[in-house]
């Protein structure tokens, strides 16, 4: 860590560009679903919920395991070569991330609608015309979904040590390294690499909940 090995560096780096990667994916995607499914009725629904909420929970291996089959030579995605590759690891982790960023945001949303659906109704924003209306007010407590997903993500082994393969230089990230070098017991190593880890998500958690709280200030 003091001497910032490059291979040190490229295991952060390449953590990070996979996890940040993933999370933003998530987000376009399971912000507006979440948003419409708070809004929606239809029949139906109530299972919708209770299974996007069960998949919260997904075990990582299994996550791996269905992204593996899809990405193998033998998958429907196999010609592309993606298995073994960080775009994979993203693939694997989106899956995680995306269930939790629809469940929290649709709670979040379904909240704000209760709120203020008189009002919206008023100036002629009803279903799925107010989605951006209210993803803009719930904005800060949003911040806290994606953070629930961040973690989800950055703390992730299973998955991408089945879809990754570990690759040092490659698809070797904090996690799985520290996982390798615990068992061959370089312990300094995955040491430092644990103290990056947790130092970096106490970061982005740092700077989230001051935006938050600045946001909040200012909007009143």
């Amino acid at each position: 860590m003091v001497g910032l090995d490059p291979a040190f560096l490229a295991i952060v780096g390449l953590s990070l560009r996979v996890t940040l990667t993933a999370v933003l994916i998530a987000a376009l995607i399971g912000l507006p679903l979440g948003a419409a499914l708070a809004l929606a009725r239809f029949p139906g629904r109530a299972v919708v919920i209770v299974c996007l909420n069960a998949l919260m929970g997904l075990p990582p291996v299994v996550a791996g395991l269905v992204v593996f089959l899809l990405l193998s030579r033998s998958g429907p995605l196999g010609p592309l070569g993606l298995l073994f590759t960080p775009t994979a690891m993203i693939v694997a982790q989106v899956i995680l991330v995306v269930p939790i960023v629809i469940a929290l945001t649709r709670q979040i949303v379904e909240d704000l609608w209760a709120e203020y659906r008189d009002h919206l109704r008023s100036v002629g924003l009803e279903g799925l015309r107010a989605i951006p209306t209210l993803l803009w007010d719930g904005r800060f407590a949003l911040a806290t979904a994606l953070l629930a997903g961040f973690g989800r993500a950055s703390a992730e082994v299973g998955a991408v040590l089945i879809v990754g393969g570990n690759i040092a230089g490659y698809t070797r990230t904090m996690t799985t390294a520290i996982t390798l070098e615990t068992s061959k017991g370089d312990l300094p190593l995955a040491l430092g690499l644990g103290l990056v880890l947790i130092a970096l998500t106490l970061a982005i958690n740092a700077i989230a909940f001051g935006a938050s709280r600045i946001g909040a200030r200012y909007a009143g």
